[in-house]
């Protein structure tokens, strides 16, 4: 590494973004872990409080840190229930902390990188901002609206210097903050009975990654220009985006029933 960069991370008190306050710091950089809730910092990370869906809370945190070289927006939940009955509340608070949390940040940090002329944006999405799942439709919802919005970004703000990378982990354990699921209309019992742990069927016997290697992924996006624009993070993750490239809606969606063993 050539240079020491300042760098926010949001979701910061496990998992994930934990995990890549730990890699970051550990390579030298200075680095801002946040969350939602007061947590302890360690060694070359300040802990800072900062809710993603309040505008003040974003705007005092960005102020308070000062300067900062690139953002890992990483905060997330998930949530699970069919869409017939989601509540609307539910799915207004999915887009509120996985896709407005982070376009609140990159509003909060842009107009001084457009004039600087450098910054590094990394979206921590998943393989549910691609592909969506039964009963997983909000969560992925909120996902695929990140992706779009990181997709019109990069070709926005790329002219003046700042680079957005889309990272797409697979299962990885722990993962984001569940909020307890909406179960439904008694009908949908069966479903339910089937999708449970297909995304440890899609991990093979090794099971879910640790999240240390999504931290990795996180940490070669900052300091590689290089890297591409999307990055699949897991063994399930190249494998179910890269069938999702080279089949048609059809193939894919018999594929991945034939994965899970769903009949419904």
């Amino acid at each position: 590494m050539s240079k020491t960069l300042k760098i926010l991370i949001t979701g910061g008190a496990g998992g994930i973004g934990m995990a890549t306050a730990q890699v970051l710091a550990k390579r030298g950089h200075s680095v801002i872990a946040t969350d939602i809730s007061a947590f302890s910092g360690s060694e070359g990370i300040r802990a800072h409080v900062m809710d993603v869906t309040s505008d003040d809370s974003v705007a005092r945190c960005i102020q308070q840190v000062g300067p900062l070289d690139a953002i890992v927006n990483n905060a997330g939940i998930f949530g699970q229930g069919p869409v017939e009955s989601y509540p609307l509340d539910r799915v207004r608070q999915m887009f509120e902390t996985n896709t407005l949390g982070a376009l609140r940040i990159i509003q909060a940090v842009l107009p001084g990188w457009r004039q600087r002329g450098s910054g590094v944006i990394v979206n921590v999405s998943s393989v549910g901002g691609r592909v969506s799942a039964p009963l997983e439709a909000a969560y992925n919802a909120s996902k695929f609206a990140l992706e779009a919005f990181t997709e019109s970004l990069h070709v926005e703000v790329r002219h003046f210097g700042i680079r957005c990378v889309i990272i797409e982990p697979g299962a990885t354990a722990p993962g984001v903050k569940t909020v307890e699921r909406h179960e439904g209309p008694a009908d949908y019992a069966g479903l339910w009975e089937q999708w449970t742990g297909a995304h440890k069927k899609m991990t093979g016997p090794s099971g879910a990654q640790g999240p240390e290697v999504v931290a990795l992924a996180i940490a070669g996006a900052i300091e590689d220009p290089a890297t591409p624009f999307r990055v699949p993070v897991g063994q399930d993750a190249q494998m179910i985006l890269g069938l999702r490239k080279s089949l048609d809606d059809q193939a894919f969606e018999n594929a991945m029933r034939k994965a899970v063993g769903l009949t419904w």
